[in-house]
């Protein structure tokens, strides 16, 4: 008679569109992840670290969006908000905000990073603007932030031609280049 083996542990994980209130979660992941994503590009005094004002933005823009197509997603582990994604009509001149979505940001928490938050966020992200009809997606990444673009090239987006300079403290001496990639949806 043979051994039957027990499943393992599994993690308790999902991704879901976020509620209003998620904000205060949202806005948390969002300060702990800026303080690691811009630790080299800006003074840690210029990032914002009161959470109140970014939630209470986040509450008002999934509350009241200004396009219905505008999703923030929520990765969770339990009930936790552990990262987000935000989907959006693509702004470009070069884009057709009918036909282009945006991921406008995927941002998982530093603490939760490697346990597939991201990968799960990347895939629900595509399926909603599938769904609400994109055809094609395009998202920005920091030209040096080679980890993050290799990851979401590894899903199948590759980059194109297009390229930015943010100015990230309104003074011109805080620019960071980006560049952008795409993916077909269909």
């Amino acid at each position: 008679m043979g051994l039957m083996s027990s499943p393992g542990p599994t993690a308790d994980v999902s991704v879901r569109i976020a509620w209003g209130d998620d904000a205060a979660a949202i806005a948390n992941v969002q300060l702990r992840a800026w303080r690691v994503q811009y630790a080299d590009l800006l003074p840690a005094d210029l990032l914002p670290t009161d959470p109140t004002q970014i939630a209470a933005a986040w509450r008002t823009s999934m509350t009241n969006p200004v396009d219905a197509r505008n999703r923030v997603l929520v990765a969770l582990e339990r009930n936790r908000v552990v990262g987000f994604a935000v989907t959006t009509p693509a702004p470009d001149p070069d884009c057709d905000p009918v036909v282009d979505g945006e991921l406008a940001e995927l941002t998982v928490d530093p603490d939760e990073t490697r346990k597939g938050h991201g990968s799960r966020l990347l895939q629900a992200a595509a399926e909603t603007m599938q769904a609400d009809k994109f055809t094609r997606a395009v998202t920005w990444t920091i030209s040096t932030d080679d980890a993050r673009r290799a990851f979401i090239i590894s899903a199948g987006w590759e980059a194109d031609s297009a390229h930015r300079e943010l100015d990230l403290d309104g003074s011109g001496t805080t620019l960071v280049k980006q560049v952008r990639l795409h993916t077909a949806l269909t």
